[in-house]
């Protein structure tokens, strides 16, 4: 197979896309030879079967400049791929679908998200193969959809257990300072245990930072809620962490949380739990491969005082339970999520 892959993004730097160098990685191992076209291009270390082309937003190129190199690369490299890969890039498959099509091209979307739009239809006619992760996170039926689950770098997310009677018991929060990712349920939640139990042994990382202008105005929000209720020795806002270094962050913790409504399957809870942590969350769709610590650590609604009851009974929970818990679920990444089954499923499917 040779393989074009369109994406945002190729850096190993990236807090939130930094994950897909290792996705090339793979693909470059099951592949004859891999071109990427990405939007932008940062640091990056891949094989030498792998050729990575912008189309220059990291130069601050025009869009006309985008539209230009896209329909060049993709011209010019015809003779080398065989298959295309897009990546969360609907618009690219509508741009280049009646062209791959025209050549022979067979295309896969990757495509995780609930909305469903009049982009979406169309780049779901050009498509051959629809690729997504559990059944909530794409909502337009489709023949042509896989749903092949997730992919986690094992090797990147080692487990070691905590060291025991740590002063603070640590939480962390890792993903973009959304409304979505509602990470005030958990402030509300820690005002909780801190003003209410006077629970002080605890502290709390939000790892992560705004993206677009409503982000901001949520931080904000979130920022005043702190000093109203004088959390600010408790809560943190860490920033973003490049995604090559996220593992080292979650080691420091005790436990994760993960507040986004059910929908897609969100990779940071899976990356908690091949690191070792127990995971609180809100999402429904990992009630299945969590079934026996459902009513641990998934929460029946968004309600501060359940997530504070949780909290405290993962905190009191003893030392070998928690052991064998966080055994368990990194069992279940490395038998179901490894990055490795995840592209050979991809690239089987085609």
């Amino acid at each position: 197979m040779k393989l074009l892959v369109i994406t945002q993004k190729v850096d190993q730097n990236d807090d939130l896309l930094g994950f897909f160098h290792g996705w090339i990685y793979e693909f470059a191992n099951c592949a004859e030879k891999v071109t990427v076209v990405a939007l932008g291009v940062g640091e990056y270390h891949l094989p030498e079967n792998v050729k990575v082309l912008s189309l220059g937003k990291e130069a601050g190129q025009s869009k006309l400049k985008y539209l230009f190199r896209f329909y060049k690369y993709i011209w010019s490299e015809r003779k080398n791929y065989d298959t295309v890969f897009a990546h969360m890039n609907k618009e690219y498959v509508i741009m280049g679908g009646l062209l791959w099509r025209l050549t022979g091209k067979k295309i896969g979307l990757w495509y995780v998200h609930k909305e469903v739009s009049f982009q979406l239809r169309l780049a779901e006619l050009l498509a051959n193969i629809i690729f997504t992760s559990s059944e909530e996170s794409f909502n337009l039926p489709s023949k042509k959809l896989k749903i092949i689950g997730h992919g986690i770098d094992l090797e990147q997310f080692s487990y070691s257990p905590r060291p025991d009677h740590r002063e603070n018991f640590r939480i962390i929060y890792v993903g973009r300072i959304s409304r979505i990712k509602n990470q005030k349920l958990l402030i509300e939640a820690i005002n909780f245990l801190v003003n209410k139990n006077s629970i002080k042994n605890i502290k709390v990382d939000l790892v992560g930072s705004p993206v677009y202008q409503d982000d901001q105005v949520y931080q904000d929000e979130l920022i005043w809620i702190i000093k109203s209720n004088k959390l600010e020795n408790y809560i943190n806002f860490c920033g973003s962490v490049p995604h090559k270094d996220i593992a080292e962050v979650y080691q420091r913790a005790d436990l994760s949380v993960n507040l986004c409504p059910t929908g897609g399957m969100d990779k940071a809870v899976l990356e908690s739990m091949a690191g070792g942590l127990p995971v609180i969350l809100l999402n429904e769709t990992f009630a299945n491969i969590l079934e026996n610590y459902k009513s641990d650590l998934i929460l029946t609604k968004a309600s501060e005082f359940e997530l504070a009851e949780k909290i405290i009974r993962l905190r009191e929970m003893a030392e070998d339970k928690k052991l064998q818990m966080t055994k368990n679920l990194k069992a279940i990444v490395n038998e179901q999520y490894d990055i490795k089954k995840l592209i050979g499923r991809i690239i089987n499917s085609y």
